[in-house]
């Protein structure tokens, strides 16, 4: 029988151990949290990591630098970097000067209403927008149409342009209520 050397673990899986080893557990409460804002983030169409980022800031005591959120959350440089970035754009996130330390460290604004206000601005306005560019293009082509499917059509598209309408009327009812 030959002697076998045993290696450390480290030395088989260098980085995928030693990342692990480094990295902290989330906490109960983190996980509660990024779960919370997984879900609410989902409502809105946006990504998962978009909720992971801002759960663990919102209950992170201290700013935290981008690269121990990667760690932490074991995402990408890549969805961490577009996370961060879009929740700066609404506003939901910003950054804190550590001393001694180069990096950019973040923490969550804890205004909700900005975020949905700008997300509402910035995000759903500009579909109801286009949907509404787009549904009178669609009025127009249906004009076009031979009698039946014209007369087949016309309710159809009665019913999105209400639909068009209540949606522009509730977008500044959402925005008060998100403010005040």
């Amino acid at each position: 029988m030959r002697n076998l050397r045993l290696m450390p673990a480290t030395a088989l899986f260098p980085t995928t151990v030693k990342r692990a080893l480094k990295s902290e557990a989330l906490t109960a409460l983190e996980v509660e949290a990024i779960d919370l804002f997984i879900s609410f983030v989902r409502l809105f169409g946006l990504p998962k990591s978009i909720g992971e980022i801002y759960g663990l800031l919102f209950v992170s005591p201290k700013p935290v630098p981008m690269d121990a959120m990667m760690e932490r959350l074991s995402m990408s440089k890549g969805a961490a970097s577009q996370g961060l970035k879009l929740l700066r754009s609404f506003g939901a996130v910003k950054t804190a000067y550590v001393a001694g330390d180069r990096r950019d460290h973040y923490t969550a604004d804890f205004e909700l209403s900005r975020f949905a206000t700008m997300f509402i601005k910035h995000e759903l306005q500009p579909h109801l927008d286009s949907g509404l560019a787009r549904l009178d293009r669609m009025e127009r082509l249906m004009e076009k149409l031979p009698r039946d499917q014209k007369s087949a059509t016309a309710p159809r598209m009665a019913k999105l342009r209400h639909w068009q309408e209540k949606g522009q009327m509730m977008m500044p009812l959402i925005a008060k209520f998100l403010v005040s």
